[in-house]
């Protein structure tokens, strides 16, 4: 097995499909995310499915409710295997807390840790200047970093240009980013997106790639060239 920093999105039509792509690939990735899609459909099984293949799995079910029913909700999801499970961290701190109280009783001796999502990998500056006038997304995550950081969570999930604000502000929390496009690939809904090699050179620990894996007329081949700019990249 290769040394990987890649989480890949399994954003797949079907928990068959998801498990027979993540088979291939369990040789050659650091684990595997599966999403609302999957989560709305077979259901938190696939997580328990996926974990049985010896890897690290990465629920993003964005939970972003009252503490109680976000307690509940993690420590189900726990239940099934989960090492990571998403919150919004504009949920607030208890909410936050709760998640991580709920996902480690569900997860008994397992490894669990929450990661706290920042801002959207989706929204530009101006989507967030509509919403949030005078603000920006380095400044949100600086505030939503310093949070999370209190509410003792594992991690948070932003994107590449916010790197630097979570390291500065909340260094000891796991850096994942989601929207990674290698080389000239269309960026599809991502507003902040960025290539392998920019992630790592600004200090993620672990990147999410979905469709330029998934979508690839051989994913293994796909990942084999984004681990080898990622290797490049922490040499530089």
């Amino acid at each position: 097995m290769v040394a990987s920093r890649i989480l890949v999105a399994l954003d797949l039509a079907s928990a068959d499909e998801a498990v027979t792509t993540a088979q291939k690939l369990t040789e050659h990735v650091a684990g595997f995310k599966i999403g609302l899609g999957l989560l709305m459909g077979p259901g938190p099984a696939t997580a328990a499915a996926l974990a049985r293949l010896g890897l690290p799995v990465f629920v993003d079910a964005k939970l972003h409710d009252i503490p109680s029913q976000v307690e509940m909700a993690a420590r189900r999801i726990g239940q099934y295997g989960a090492r990571w499970v998403t919150v919004h961290a504009s949920g607030g701190q208890a909410m936050m807390e709760a998640a991580n109280e709920g996902l480690q009783a569900g997860a008994g001796s397992q490894e669990a840790g929450v990661l706290a999502v920042t801002v959207l990998t989706s929204l530009s500056p101006e989507d967030l200047e509509r919403f949030a006038p005078g603000t920006s997304p380095g400044k949100l995550v600086s505030r939503l970093a310093r949070v999370a950081r209190d509410a003792g969570v594992e991690g948070v999930v932003c994107g590449v240009p916010e790197l630097g604000v979570v390291a500065d502000v909340a260094p000891e929390l796991v850096k994942v980013t989601p929207g990674i496009r290698p080389g000239a690939m269309d960026p599809g809904d991502q507003r902040r997106s960025a290539t392998p090699a920019e992630a790592v050179s600004r200090g993620a620990d672990y990147l999410v790639v979905g469709r330029a894996i998934t979508s690839a007329d051989d994913p293994v081949a796909a990942v084999g060239a984004i681990n080898d700019e990622i290797t490049n990249a922490a040499r530089d």
